[in-house]
């Protein structure tokens, strides 16, 4: 682990890190699930199971693919789990859901604030998600944080896959910084497993969305409550 001092950029995730998952997510998912079984309820809800959310109580489990996979991902456990749209048209057709939500996702706390705070003390910041770009870019633009943004890589932005190491790399790419120098941050272990595939200098884990403690703790060098602890974490001796 470096030292927080030597950090000089930090890619964040979005979803369960920037945004409350459950207020962003649980109808979006719901909403995907019946479109694939094309309005069958009873399938709709095996579909959900299968990506991880509980179709009763709306509880997602860390590591499942509405926690941690990209659309073609969930459009292919959906398929396989019996889903009437093929591939193909259900990768946009999510896409497109996705995209949507974007304009009422809902932030964990007060995001500008941070961002402009990081930004001004001279540190790169990256958003790296398995969601689309477009929704990204629609979620940062409505939270007020895209101004601060030097970097956004989702899962169709060219840079590879989480957990692979891609999305970080192109961050360093297009900020001059060694990984080493970087922090990752997310709330679940594909976003730390990325940083150190990628060996990233600080792997942080959030308790904001679907991970735990117990699930983060193998791979995160730290944990916080959420993003709003993290000036605290970096001006640390």
């Amino acid at each position: 682990m470096a030292a927080v001092q030597s950090i000089a950029g930090i890619v964040f995730d979005k979803d369960g890190t920037l945004l409350d998952f459950d207020a962003s997510w649980g109808p979006v998912n719901r909403e995907v699930a019946l479109m694939a079984a094309a309005g069958d309820q009873d399938l709709a809800d095996r579909l959900l199971l299968v990506c991880g959310m509980d179709p009763v109580t709306g509880d997602i489990a860390a590591d499942s693919l509405f926690a941690a996979g990209n659309t073609v991902e969930i459009a292919e456990g959906m398929v396989a789990a019996g889903a009437l749209l093929p591939l193909e048209t259900l990768i946009p057709r999510i896409d497109d859901c996705f995209a949507k939500a974007a304009e009422f996702s809902v932030p964990v706390a007060d995001l500008a604030p941070l961002f402009s705070s990081l930004h001004a003390k001279g540190l790169k910041l990256g958003i790296a998600s398995s969601d689309n770009e477009r929704s990204i870019r629609i979620a940062a633009t409505r939270l007020g944080i895209i101004e601060y943004v030097d970097f956004i890589a989702g899962y169709d932005s060219g840079h590879g896959y989480k957990p692979e190491a891609g999305m970080v790399l192109g961050f360093c790419s297009a900020t001059g910084l060694h990984p080493t120098e970087v922090a990752v941050i997310g709330d679940n272990n594909h976003d730390l497993q990325m940083g150190i595939n990628a060996g990233a200098g600080l792997k942080i884990g959030v308790l904001s969305g679907t991970g735990s403690r117990e699930t983060l703790s193998g791979l995160a060098d730290c944990i916080l409550e959420d993003v709003t602890q993290l000036e605290a974490l970096l001006a640390a001796p």
